[in-house]
């Protein structure tokens, strides 16, 4: 595994959405959002200042006070406002809200759920663990296909991603078994009816490989059950290996083993949303101690655990 971000988005690339209505729809773009004041006992929760049910508590006894006057049960908090409480004071602030997102590489024999009744291993099994959220994988991969799998903790940038009106290609290489001519290409550009509608590849390139077995790079801009395997087999021909290269602006990168993991960074995040029409991540509230407090909460842990060790720093000692 790989717990270091890298950027794996290609830069030069843009998300091409075709025009609706005669407008371009890449060119419409979501601001930052109004973030909203929150509960009191929520952002002093989430600060570690109690449970919401003590801090209630408090609230009703009138222990808590807000820009010096008594809080009470349902009051908000906001940015700039003065908390009190246990005779210590914080200041409500703004900060950035984190969110992680990773590339996959799949190995084949795993299944894209949380848990498998017949105990199958799953895509799951091999994310690194996290606190206070959850992977969520950008679609999904059957157990026969391998490749780039993309899992986010932010829920609103995977199904923006997901959703068809978003038009998100997605790259497959295929191994094709079986006799390809120009008339079958043809068709799965112009587009195929499956059993549940009409089907094309945006786009197809040949990759090489012998008479019987050629690779062939295919474009999708959806994403539906087997629909690769589909398009290809109303051809009469056989996928006989697939693999996911490609989601949107992320590649899978050529060094990552199979069942490892790589982290986009933030930066890398932020070009996700941008590409789907979603602005930056909302700020959220949180407490900062005044700095008077911060300073009496050091004179405090002095006094109770003695001063600060100063670090042993050893002299003529050979450190090669």
């Amino acid at each position: 595994m790989n717990p270091g971000s890298l950027s794996l988005i290609h830069k030069k690339m843009k998300q091409h959405k075709p025009p609706q209505d005669g407008k371009d729809s890449n060119t419409k773009k979501a601001g930052p959002r109004e973030r909203k004041p929150e509960r009191l006992q929520k952002v002093m929760a989430a600060a570690g200042l109690g449970s919401r049910r003590m801090l209630e508590q408090k609230i009703r006894k009138g222990e808590i006070l807000v820009n010096n006057k008594k809080a009470t049960l349902g009051q908000t908090a906001d940015a700039g406002d003065l908390i009190s409480f246990a005779d210590k004071d914080w200041k409500v602030v703004e900060l950035a809200t984190e969110q992680r997102s990773l590339v996959y590489n799949k190995p084949t024999g795993e299944v894209t759920t949380r848990s498998d009744p017949q105990g199958r291993p799953t895509v799951f099994d091999n994310l690194p663990v996290i606190h206070g959220g959850r992977w969520v994988a950008v679609g999904r991969l059957d157990i026969n296909t391998s490749g780039l799998l993309l899992m986010t903790t932010d829920g609103e940038l995977a199904n923006a991603m997901m959703h068809p009106s978003s038009q998100v290609d997605r790259e497959y290489a295929c191994r094709i078994f079986g006799d390809v001519d120009a008339e079958k290409l043809i068709n799965l550009r112009k587009g195929v009816m499956l059993e549940d509608g009409m089907a094309q590849f945006s786009d197809i390139q040949a990759a090489g490989g012998d008479d019987v077995n050629r690779w062939y790079h295919v474009t999708l801009l959806e994403g539906r059950n087997r629909e690769v395997r589909r398009l290809w087999a109303s051809q009469d021909v056989v996928v006989s290996r697939l693999k996911r290269v490609r989601y949107g602006a992320v590649f899978l990168p050529k060094r990552l083993r199979m069942g490892d993991w790589a982290e986009l960074t933030a930066a890398d995040h932020k070009i996700l949303r941008e590409d789907v029409g979603l602005g930056p991540l909302p700020a959220q509230l949180t407490l900062k101690a005044e700095k008077g407090q911060r300073e009496s909460d050091k004179r405090g842990a002095r006094k109770k655990y003695g001063p600060r060790k100063k670090s042993t720093r050893y002299k003529n000692v050979d450190r090669k």
